[in-house]
């Protein structure tokens, strides 16, 4: 018998309950929902000045194992996270310099250490052009517990 718990699951899908509860942009025709609608065809893009940030919430306390973050023309991302049943308290996670991949998406994947969050905080500080876009996020990883 399979043991559902310990099953590896995107856990940043809207399906499985995630939500983005801030971007500091928004295009209506690339809203922020569309990096976790789990559609490869729809993103979201920011609308000029850097940084950018959207936050992504889990609604449960979770272990990420690993992130895979699917964009396009971002220079500098910063990760932030915390593990507080509210968005206060992020800690700096992880810095990523990108590789320009013209024409194409950048595909990053993070091998996560202490991966314990309830959100997630994503900082763009510079690109590649007047515009960048995230096409996903997948965490890899489990579910803890629930916020109660």
């Amino acid at each position: 018998m399979l043991n559902t718990k310990m099953r590896k699951i995107d856990l940043c899908l809207s399906s499985e309950g995630a939500e983005v509860i801030l971007a500091t942009s928004s295009d209506e025709k690339h809203p922020p929902e569309n990096i976790i609608d789990g559609n490869p065809e729809t993103f979201w893009t920011t609308t000029g000045m850097f940084p950018q940030e959207f936050i992504i919430c889990f609604h449960k306390h979770i272990k990420i194992e690993k992130l895979l973050i699917q964009s396009y023309l971002v220079r500098t991302l910063r990760i932030e996270k915390t593990t507080a049943k509210e968005p206060v308290g992020f800690e700096q996670w992880i810095d990523k310099d990108l590789v320009h991949t013209e024409g194409q998406l950048q595909n990053e994947e993070v091998v996560a250490r202490d991966g314990y969050a309830t959100y997630l905080r994503f900082i763009i500080l510079s690109a590649f052009d007047h515009f960048a876009s995230v096409h996903s996020i997948s965490v890899e990883g489990i579910a803890v517990s629930s916020l109660s």
